[in-house]
């Protein structure tokens, strides 16, 4: 830490210098974490150095994502539980860029906050950190920014970046989708980021009651919203290997009539069937007690299913195999058709 940089005019001002030196050094040990062979920068540079293994790949082609974790952030204020919030930053990133084949690099993280509590930016690093080691990506940069009279003190925004690599060959265009292939569903673990606004409004979160158990969820309102999004990265790569995907769609906001066909080429629709969904008890506890409608819960809410993937039929069972074999409960929910949209019978 550098002694002679501090600023008690600053300070007056609201923005502690040295809050955030010791929030850097808190973090380190999180970041280490997600160090892989190609991150060549230690954390406090002007720049996040990454020398990329070209083996094997013929024509690279880089792939970004950049998201934030919206207002499910709100439930981390209320709960003064921050430590996962990084997970979903990172998850929103790299679930993008698998969709189109991509192996995620390097990750980089943005805090803004009111007030520079160095202990909860480590928490809030720490699920990045999570994250960024569960897809394989090495966090080599990040910026805290500390904003007074425009964050209130207790409150933050976070935002990531993800770049990742493909071989030209092998990007997922969508091309190869024909009539009767199968729809897989790999089940979310909950609400993930998407809807947050919809789930404060029908909970009335404002007035609490995060903390009472429920025996429908078995658990928390508030521990089963808070659950961090899944990060499928290495399950999608490993079944990418072994079998051919034609398109995968991560279900986000929009939920299924949005995410699904930007996916599927022009003149093909996903007919999914509605009895082979897995759907979580909490969308069934937000649809009765908000009153929402079943079109609506699909247009906004991921219904449990957090990806899907294309495949050949012949080869779904395979494909179904492969992703259980690396940690994910995958099922068959439905079939590629003639036609516009998502159909749900």
């Amino acid at each position: 830490m550098n002694e002679k940089s501090f600023s008690e005019s600053y300070k007056e001002a609201g923005v502690d210098i040295t809050a955030g030196y010791r929030a850097v050094e808190l973090m380190k040990k999180h970041v280490a974490r997600t160090m892989t062979a190609g991150a060549m920068t230690d954390i406090g540079g002007f720049g996040g150095l990454f020398e990329m293994d070209m083996t094997g790949i013929q024509k690279p082609v880089l792939v970004s994502g950049t998201d934030g974790v919206g207002t499910k952030l709100k439930l981390a204020f209320m709960m003064d539980k921050h430590d996962t919030v990084g997970i979903d930053c990172v998850a929103m990133c790299v679930n993008d860029v698998v969709c189109c084949g991509a192996k995620p690099l390097l990750f980089l993280d943005y805090i803004a906050c009111g007030k520079n509590v160095p202990e909860r930016i480590a928490e809030i690093v720490a699920g990045v950190a999570e994250g960024c080691v569960q897809a394989g990506a090495a966090l080599i940069g990040g910026e805290t920014a500390e904003m007074p009279g425009f964050y209130p003190v207790d409150e933050y925004d976070l935002a990531g970046f993800t770049v990742g690599v493909v071989d030209k060959a092998k990007i997922l265009d969508n091309t190869a989708v024909r009539e009767g292939d199968a729809i897989i569903a790999l089940p979310s673990s909950g609400v993930h980021s998407n809807g947050f606004s919809l789930v404060r409004r029908v909970f009335g979160l404002e007035n609490k009651g995060l903390d009472r158990y429920s025996a429908e969820l078995g658990a928390s309102l508030g521990e089963t919203l808070l659950a961090p999004t899944c990060i499928y990265v290495k399950p999608m790569l490993a079944l990418m290997e072994k079998v051919t995907v034609k398109a995968v769609s991560h279900i986000t906001g929009g939920g299924f009539y949005e995410n699904i066909p930007r996916s599927l080429p022009e003149g093909f629709a996903a007919k999914i069937d509605k009895k082979a969904l897995r759907t979580l008890p909490i969308f069934g506890l937000i649809q009765n007690v908000g009153r929402i409608s079943e079109h609506d819960m699909f247009n906004t809410f991921n219904m449990g299913v957090g990806m899907c993937a294309v495949t050949d039929a012949v080869k779904a069972d395979e494909a179904v195999r492969i992703l259980k074999e690396n940690g994910v409960d995958a099922y068959i929910m439905g079939e590629t058709v003639k036609g516009e949209g998502v159909t749900i019978c």
